[in-house]
């Protein structure tokens, strides 16, 4: 198995856990690895990549134990991916360390309508000087809008906004509104911005992959099924 900080964080969740987790489809046979059925499981088409752009997932509560979940694809790719349990009061020591190193230009993924009057906001990662960290608020969308709203520790944080002018591939779980887009999705177009064509390219594949096992796997499968909210950015 293939470590990264998703599953750390996922091991870690289920350790403090006072009751199982049960997530939709929870009956169904899973590879603890990859979370999909057992006959859909892709953990051996695993291809990581180099990038010179780095990410770092704040995911809320149970995130990384939803097998929808599509953050972990990140990591799955970049195995230097952090991923931290989100905080408002108490932030891990090592995101705040990460978040103020002097190594890479951090900025927080979102959308530029959230930002507050006077906050920097970017459209294209810089692709000079230090490495973009690329912070990501991993979550429903109502999740991540609280996750944006209530982390004093990023507010000094640009933040870099992605217009997407495609129709978002994700049907695992129902899109809100136009424009939200998961997880996976968001840091591949981040990564071609910042020219890390192999990363992108293989993040992009990675996530078709897993979306079409994911859907291959639920029963009664139909092209139009969707579930519950979208993860979003």
């Amino acid at each position: 198995m293939t470590e990264n900080a998703v599953l750390r964080l996922r091991a870690e969740r289920l350790a403090r856990a006072t009751r199982p987790f049960l997530a939709r489809g929870n009956r169904i046979r899973r590879c603890q690895r990859c979370l999909l059925p057992l006959k859909q499981c892709l953990c051996e088409t695993l291809q990581p990549q180099n990038a010179r752009s780095r990410f770092c997932l704040v995911m809320f509560d149970t995130e990384p134990m939803k097998p929808s979940n599509t953050g972990r694809l990140i990591a799955d790719i970049l195995p230097d991916t952090e991923a931290f349990q989100w905080s408002r009061t108490e932030p891990p020591k090592a995101l705040l360390d990460l978040v103020s190193s002097p190594d890479y230009q951090a900025m927080v993924v979102f959308p530029a309508s959230y930002a507050s009057a006077g906050r920097e906001v970017l459209t294209m990662p810089p692709k000079s000087g230090k490495p973009p960290l690329f912070i990501m608020l991993d979550g429903t969308w109502t999740e991540a809008r609280k996750m944006f709203r209530k982390s004093p520790y990023l507010d000094q944080l640009p933040v870099i906004s992605v217009d997407l002018s495609i129709v978002s591939a994700y049907r695992l779980r129902e899109a809100h509104a136009d424009g939200q887009y998961c997880t996976a999705e968001v840091a591949a177009a981040l990564l071609a911005l910042a020219d890390d064509e192999n990363a992108a390219i293989g993040l992009t594949e990675h996530f078709t992959l897993f979306r079409e096992r994911y859907l291959a796997g639920k029963p009664h499968h139909q092209s139009s099924i969707t579930a519950a909210e979208p993860e979003s950015v």
